[in-house]
């Protein structure tokens, strides 16, 4: 005699409320997915009322261009703070842009002009109210390391308009991802690998700094460990002691003023005034004691004037356009996310949002007018933004305070900055990549999870020891594979009835769960496609296989499956037929609506029958219980 579940419902059937309602069209699924996927933020969900044409219009140009969502509310007590902190950043955006201008070894002035005019187009377009636009450490580093010392040295004019072309390059690449919305491409960069990547360029661009440091003429331009330290030491017959003696000061103060923020956050603004303050010291003592004659070298001639155009500049030549399109890309990729990643972190603060599509759109644009205007590659640096937010800026109008203000230098001051002494560059630099060296968080990804802590160290130290594109590319390997074995391998768990209640839970989270004999209720929480689907089968098969106690039902809970594909589907057919060749009733219990569907349409439901599909883990339960007390032998 075998037990049976009849058509006959019980009374927990009657009302299980599961919708076998008829499937979706293709074409309206479609819709909804590619809405979800491209624009889970719609635009139109504000109105309340019907809208009509112009209020849509109002709607999407507040959506693209988010200056005209913000700029209607703005009121003078925002403009006091916005002032404020624009001119504060100035004052970190000058010696910072002097400083990883000469990092890429393009013109100081270059460094200058990337902080007037990006700055005005991210006020636009860009969604973060907390946003400093600039040029960062490690992009500065890994284009001059993709071009190569030998094109730098051989022909500085060439390498400066491939340096423009792979700007433009990047602000294509950049617009090109957030109109498509393609924004979860930006994803694969893991918050470990991106800590990994930080650390370790911080390590090398600290090392490559000796070289002003010490004062030396003759240096790599690899940034491999390795290299930079046998530059250093197979060049220490140039070593001057005058530059080794500012460089420490100069690193010494900045540290202090570091370390002053630290212990008195409202005092931000003396570690914001640090390099400024380096930068002036430094060309008034140079100019005093004509420091070129005493070891210490320094910026040289800048002119005054704005920004040049550089659309005629641009080399397309087919010659170098692989190595543009590398350097492009390559730093976009790593710009986009390092942007997105702060202007999230800060936003979070304050419990707003950033739109991660719209900043790649803002990125992307102020990137191609840059390439047009003699700039290079910008993006949302930490140190700028982190002062930014500091001084309580309340939207983006003080980027616009600080294009401003970079016009105001570039007209009037900018030849006074050419006494800047590179040591005092130098020690800028370090002080601000100490800073990116996340010690805490490489500890806490140890502690919490260990394969994460191998992404972060396997890109510390592949941007360290071999090179900086190659370090990324390894982590991010790391990061895929990883995600690999979550979908291959999806877990599944056992569950068990909670003691005096309805619940069923984790039967190794909570020991005290009780098994029920006869029933194997298992939870599957992933997707069901191809790539998992034998292993899905055969771990089943193996909870079947395992117990101790003859299997009459084996209740599938798919509350945690989001979809199935078509292998999918006939891996739950064949495991149907195989339990039922052994007199086990396969039981499906809340199937999202999508995966239902799917279950429909290949006759899934049909093969099964409806009286096996339940809404929830108790109701299937009760069912079985009471189709067993009026189990009728079959003829």
């Amino acid at each position: 005699m075998e037990g049976t579940i009849t058509s006959s419902p019980s009374p927990s059937q009657k009302g299980r409320g599961v919708n076998f309602s008829a499937p979706r069209s293709f074409g309206t699924k479609l819709r909804a997915k590619c809405k979800e996927t491209f624009f889970p933020d719609d635009p139109f969900k504000p109105i309340t009322q019907e809208p009509n044409g112009l209020m849509k219009t109002k709607k999407l140009l507040e959506y693209f261009v988010p200056i005209f969502e913000w700029l209607p509310k703005y009121d003078m007590q925002k403009l006091k703070y916005d002032v404020l902190a624009g001119i504060t950043i100035t004052s970190l955006a000058v010696p910072q842009g002097i400083s990883y201008a000469k990092l890429a070894s393009l013109p100081p002035i270059i460094g200058l002009y990337s902080s007037f005019v990006p700055p005005f187009v991210y006020a636009v377009f860009g969604s973060s109210n907390n946003l400093a636009v600039g040029t960062v450490a490690a992009c500065s580093l890994l284009l001059a390391e993709t071009f190569g010392e030998e094109m730098i040295k051989n022909d500085p004019e060439l390498y400066l308009h491939l340096i423009f072309t792979a700007t433009f390059i990047t602000g294509l690449f950049q617009f090109a991802l957030g109109f498509l919305r393609l924004g979860i491409l930006v994803d694969f960069l893991s918050h470990s690998t991106i800590t990994g990547f930080m650390g370790g360029t911080a390590i090398i661009i600290l090392l490559q700094q000796l070289k002003g440091v010490f004062g030396l003429e003759h240096f790599t331009h690899k940034t491999d460990v390795v290299s930079v330290l046998h530059s250093i030491l197979d060049n220490r017959s140039e070593w001057k002691w005058q530059s080794t003696l500012a460089g420490v000061c100069f690193l010494v103060f900045l540290q202090s003023t570091r370390y002053i923020k630290q212990r008195y956050p409202k005092l931000f603004w003396v570690s914001a005034m640090g390099p400024m303050v380096v930068v002036v010291v430094g060309c008034v003592v140079a100019y005093l004691v004509k420091g070129t004659a005493h070891g210490i070298q320094t910026v040289g001639p800048l002119k005054k004037g704005l920004n040049p155009p550089s659309l005629q500049l641009l080399n397309f030549d087919s010659k170098y356009l692989g190595l543009v399109f590398k350097a492009g890309i390559i730093t976009g990729l790593i710009a986009m996310a390092e942007g997105i990643a702060i202007g999230r972190s800060f936003a979070v603060m304050k419990n707003e949002q950033t739109d991660g599509n719209k900043e790649m759109i803002a990125f992307g644009l102020m990137n191609v007018v840059g390439s047009f205007t003699s700039c290079y590659l910008t993006t949302g640096p930490f140190s700028k933004t982190a002062v930014n937010y500091n001084a309580g800026t309340k939207t983006p109008m003080s980027n616009v305070v600080m294009g401003i203000c970079m016009m105001l230098v570039l007209l009037f001051l900018a030849p006074l900055f050419s006494y800047t002494p590179l040591v005092g560059l130098s020690a800028i630099i370090m002080s601000a990549m100490l800073g990116l060296i996340n010690y805490e968080e490489m500890y806490h990804l140890y502690k919490v999870d260990k394969f994460d802590f191998v992404v972060c160290m396997s890109a510390f130290f592949g941007v360290s020891f071999i090179s900086m594109d190659y370090g990324l590319i390894i982590s991010v390997g790391f990061s895929i594979v990883r995600a690999l074995l979550y979908i291959a391998r999806p877990s599944t768990c056992k569950l068990g009835r909670i003691p005096n209640s309805v619940m069923f839970r984790d039967i190794e989270q909570y020991p005290a769960s009780e098994e029920m004999l006869g029933y194997v209720i298992l939870q599957l929480g992933s997707p069901i496609f191809f790539a998992n689907s034998t292993y899905v089968r055969e771990r089943i098969l193996r909870w079947i296989r395992d117990e101790p106690e003859a299997v009459e039902f084996l209740l599938l809970d798919l509350s945690g499956v989001s979809t199935v594909d078509v292998t999918g589907m006939e891996t739950l057919l064949e495991v149907h037929r195989i339990l039922g060749s052994r007199g086990i009733k396969m039981v499906i219990i809340n199937p999202r609506f999508e995966v239902l569907e799917k279950m429909m349409l290949a006759h899934f439901v049909e093969r099964i029958g409806k009286e096996y599909v339940f809404l929830s883990i108790d109701d299937a339960v009760q069912a079985c219980r009471f189709n067993l007390s009026t189990a009728k032998p079959e003829p």
